[in-house]
């Protein structure tokens, strides 16, 4: 049985047992942060497609829109690469933005731009869903490893897997309203709507999930750290080798000095 899976004393889900130590909202704070990349992630992600319905609505230009927003993706990822910060939002932005210009350029159809980000948010949004449904939200998922708990939440701390699965409905709920509001617009309107309306509803739905995880995640018990646990196994297991090794030494020892 291994440390994530081991029942531990006096957890019961009341946050009572080998937790961190650490206080529940100050590492659910570091861990939303790290895992949905904070005010940065979010202009990384965002400002894009606000260059790209603004060349649009003006020049009426595809490519030019086009170039304009991935041109801007590449730059804010060096500003991370020569800041050395974290690339991983950068990079899944200028992907995203690459993958919708060639969808606009190739189709001649400006809507297009924006077409692979909604299908991606469509498809997280069930994903998210059924994960909650099944009960491995993809939240604690997610989140479960920053938080050094990794998946002890599903069998050691009940009161985390209820708030993590709550967590996840919630992201679920909110991108599925996010994609109902988009796709008629793409279907039915034209593209200078749809990209106004995808720049507004791209960070308010962001900021709204991220403040319900934190407010379900704040009032769960705290994290059980698995790590700190196994840590702890390895250097009892180290001195107990090391105790055994000096009691054979003095044996030894004893043996030899025996007429």
């Amino acid at each position: 049985m291994t440390s994530l899976d081991k029942p531990a004393a006096g957890v019961d889900g009341t946050g009572s047992g080998a937790e961190a130590g650490a206080s529940g909202p100050t590492v659910t704070d570091k861990a939303l942060m790290e895992a949905f990349g904070g005010v940065r992630g979010m202009v990384d992600t965002t400002v894009p497609g606000l260059v790209f319905v603004l060349v649009y609505t003006i020049k009426r230009d595809i490519h030019l829109a086009a170039v304009a927003a991935l041109g801007l993706s590449v730059l804010l990822a060096l500003a991370r690469l020569v800041r050395r910060e974290t690339l991983k939002h950068a990079f899944s932005g200028v992907f995203g933005v690459g993958i919708g210009a060639v969808f606009a350029m190739m189709s001649g159809d400006a809507k297009n731009f924006y077409l692979p980000g909604m299908l991606y948010t469509l498809g997280l949004a069930v994903a998210y869903c059924v994960s909650a449904v099944v009960r491995f939200p993809l939240i604690g998922v997610l989140l479960g490893p920053l938080m050094r708990e990794n998946l002890s939440w599903r069998t050691r701390n009940p009161g985390r897997l209820a708030a993590y699965t709550k967590a996840t409905w919630a992201w679920g709920i909110v991108l599925l309203a996010k994609s109902a509001i988009l796709f008629p617009i793409y279907f039915w309107g034209d593209a200078t709507q749809l990209g106004w309306v995808k720049v507004a509803l791209g960070i308010p739905p962001l900021l709204l999930c991220v403040y319900l995880t934190y407010v379900f995640l704040a009032k769960a018990p705290p994290p059980i750290d698995v790590i700190a646990e196994m840590e702890a196994e390895e250097a009892a297991e180290a001195e107990r080798k090391r105790t055994g090794e000096r009691e054979r030494e003095r044996v030894a020892g004893e043996a030899r000095t025996d007429p």
